[in-house]
């Protein structure tokens, strides 16, 4: 039985696939709780040779959008349901309305040829952003508000990772952005570990039945 275990263990953690780049973001907004403002989602390339790619945010969470969004080349769809952006234009963009809770959070999913199949020809990769913004239009809660603009980055590096950054807030000091990577097995790992526990549970029948009963 201990030998099942550490070969299901084993499956459990076996790395992430190659194709996709996962992110948990969760954003700290108590400071701006009942106020009104913006959110700012971009994702664009770094230049022309820029490899292609997708992100996407799912499962948006927390205060309360306002209104439609203000979307500028390719992005697809509204939040909270999946959000889409291809970076194939120099700005996608998506500017949206937004009366801010305690936090808000969603998943970012990352994929496309600059992640699975890297060309090694382009000399730049893409970047995803969030920005915050008060009702007036002004960056706030990130120290970047005189260059992007962003509380969060993720960058999509020419070998086909990732890199992740949190800018400190306005005041220098933590972030309010936490970027969390998840794991995202391969459906071979899933099927394995499925027919792992089937293992483990005939294995435990087994033994149930093979037990002396009183």
């Amino acid at each position: 039985m201990g030998f099942a275990v550490a070969a299901l263990a084993a499956v459990a953690l076996t790395p992430a696939a190659a194709g996709s780049i996962q992110y948990a973001v969760s954003v700290d907004t108590s400071s701006l709780n009942g106020t009104s403002g913006f959110l700012d989602f971009q994702f664009n390339p770094g230049n022309a040779l820029t490899q292609a790619a997708t992100s996407q945010m799912l499962s948006f969470s927390g205060g309360t959008l306002v209104g439609s969004p203000a979307n500028d080349g390719d992005v697809t769809g509204t939040l909270p349901g999946t959000l889409t952006f291809m970076n194939t234009a120099a700005l996608n963009e998506s500017y949206q309305g937004f009366t801010f809770g305690p936090s808000f959070s969603f998943f970012l999913l990352m994929s496309g040829p600059a992640i699975d199949s890297p060309n090694g020809t382009s000399t730049a990769g893409s970047s995803f952003g969030l920005g915050i913004y008060d009702v007036a239009s002004d960056p706030v809660l990130t120290n970047q508000g005189l260059f992007s603009g962003y509380a969060g980055e993720v960058d999509i590096n020419l070998d086909g990772t990732s890199t992740p950054t949190a800018f400190p807030n306005a005041l220098g000091g933590t972030s309010v952005v936490t970027l969390t990577p998840l794991l995202s097995p391969e459906p071979g790992t899933l099927l394995l570990l499925g027919l792992g526990m089937a293992a483990l549970a005939g294995m435990r029948i087994k033994h149930l039945f093979s037990e002396p009963r009183p």
